[in-house]
């Protein structure tokens, strides 16, 4: 077999029919759909057309793919995986919208939902006609949502929900946001109409990173919800926590794919920039940077596949998700700043997509899990013993 630089390891040899066709296709569809756009995007700091971009990907089977039933493709967990690696090679502004819509708040409402609330939310989610959102962070609660401040208090029947949550991704244009928060009883999560008196959700402006990202804050001000508005599968931290652990394992195949798309750009440019009269690729020190290059991005890429088959199988840990998430996106930091450096100053170009990947990765590091906290799960899973507090 010939080596294959794009891979080097044959890991496709691992993939079924299947899983490449979902693979491929979704690579396309960003190739059609983003690829041509998203530098203007990012330049602007707006995501524009996102409601038509959520129906094309709902169309595809990418919104809830992994989730079984109301519309959903009921893909492998590996599948799943591929889709965003290949989002998020486009960029990670697009990955989050999909991971956002089918990890969290589609996936609460799958996971702890009752039927009533499933049959009227997911359908539409899956189909990408409603977008969702997830609310738990709040502005001065980030790593330690068991002291969140939005509280639930009932009246009659009825809620009463007020507080505000920060860094919403599709928070401005979601038509339902799960809502977690305090309540007499424990944390409780709710399925929140956006249209609900009292409900706004400002767009969050100034950001350097995701900027073709749609961020919001969300505003609950004595917010009023029927009692079929909470989700009642779970009470307690293990519900959003069990969210986010589902949308953790799409970053890191995610991270994967801003790393190979900035090591491919930096392979293409030192076989084509010259410089001393031969290619740059052709000096040992640029060699020496793709190599390492190469070594932690398909690392990175079996940790994931790995990490897949393991979710398939029923025997993904938490605390293996936080191994994964935490090397893989500290790692395509990594890459991206390499091959920054292979670029020079074409590095910080937008018409190349190594800077724009580099800048999204810094929030991709701290969102969903700071490379602290994941430290300390693994930690404790190592040592027997609580640093936490």
């Amino acid at each position: 077999m010939p080596f294959v630089p794009t891979d080097p390891l044959g890991i496709d040899e691992l993939l079924a029919p299947e899983d490449l066709a979902i693979r491929d296709t979704v690579r396309g569809w960003a190739a059609d759909r983003v690829l041509p756009h998203i530098a203007g995007w990012y330049e602007s700091g707006e995501l524009p057309g996102i409601r038509e971009l959520a129906r094309e990907l709902g169309a595809l089977g990418a919104l809830g793919m992994s989730l079984e039933g109301y519309g959903c493709a009921g893909a492998s967990a590996v599948q799943y995986g591929l889709a965003c690696l290949e989002l998020e090679a486009a960029d990670s502004g697009i990955r989050s919208l999909v991971s956002v819509q089918g990890s969290l708040a589609m996936y609460a409402i799958w996971k702890y939902g009752s039927e009533e609330q499933k049959q009227r939310w997911l359908p539409g989610m899956a189909a990408g006609e409603l977008i969702g959102c997830f609310g738990l962070t709040e502005p001065d609660v980030g790593s330690d949502p068991a002291a969140m401040r939005t509280y639930a208090k009932r009246d009659g029947t009825d809620w009463v929900l007020s507080g505000r949550k920060m860094w919403i991704t599709n928070g401005s244009v979601a038509a339902v946001a799960v809502v977690w928060a305090q309540t007499d009883e424990g944390i409780r999560g709710f399925a929140v109409p956006t249209d609900a008196a009292g409900f706004s959700a400002p767009e969050i402006k100034h950001k350097w990173s995701l900027r073709a990202s749609v961020t919001s804050e969300l505003v609950m001000d004595d917010v009023r919800l029927p009692a079929d508005a909470v989700l009642p599968g779970v009470t307690g931290l293990k519900g959003p926590l069990g969210c986010l652990s589902h949308a953790r394992y799409g970053i890191i195949w995610g991270a994967m794919g801003a790393a190979r798309a900035s090591f491919e750009a930096a392979l293409d440019y030192a076989r084509t920039r010259e410089q001393f009269g031969k290619p740059i690729g052709g000096f040992q020190l640029t060699q020496a940077k793709l190599a390492d290059m190469a070594l932690e991005l398909h690392k990175g890429i079996l940790l994931a596949h790995h990490l897949g088959r393991r979710m398939d199988a029923g025997t993904l840990r938490p605390e293996q998700i936080s191994f994964g998430k935490l090397n893989n996106v500290r790692e395509a930091i990594d890459i991206c700043r390499t091959a920054r450096t292979v670029l020079g100053a074409n590095g910080i170009s937008l018409e190349y997509p190594v800077m724009r990947h580099a800048t999204n990765l810094e929030s991709v590091l701290t969102y969903e899990g700071t490379v602290e906290m994941h430290q300390l799960v693994l930690g404790k899973a190592l040592t027997g013993l609580d640093a936490f507090r």
